[in-house]
């Protein structure tokens, strides 16, 4: 057909970082403190250059005697942060997402472990972007 035109139609280019990871082994002066963790989490983020909107604590009760754990979840304009601990494990998972151009959530995966201080830690990245 002489003068038809195709039209495409432009999609926004979404960036995904994803960084998480599992630490053993660490230092039993960090894994219940919940105030020593969410500092870590609020520093990670400005690290980071990622912008927090609201944080969620938690702190669990005791399990077979040991102290409990910490959850601590940072909700980001750019997505999130999550910091878990099993102190009966000696366990903590750490999940950040972004979706931040300028942000960079290995930095702020990086700082954490700098100051957990595990013995042993396993560190992925996702590119989850939606080109």
């Amino acid at each position: 057909m002489a003068g038809t035109q195709i039209l495409q139609k432009q999609v926004p280019r979404i960036v995904g970082k994803h960084v998480y990871g599992n630490m053993y082994e660490l230092d039993e002066r960090y894994i219940a403190n919940l105030d020593y963790l969410t500092k870590l989490v609020v520093d990670s983020a400005k690290i980071g250059n990622m912008h927090i909107v609201e944080l969620v604590t938690k702190k669990f009760s005791p399990y077979n005697g040991v102290e409990g754990g910490v959850s601590v979840i940072a909700l980001i304009e750019e997505s999130h942060i999550a910091l878990h601990t099993w102190p009966e494990s000696s366990y903590a998972t750490l999940d950040i997402y972004s979706c931040g151009e300028a942000s960079n959530p290995e930095v702020a995966f990086r700082y954490i472990i700098s100051k957990i201080k595990p013995k042993r830690y396993k560190m992925f990245n996702a590119d989850r972007s939606n080109i």
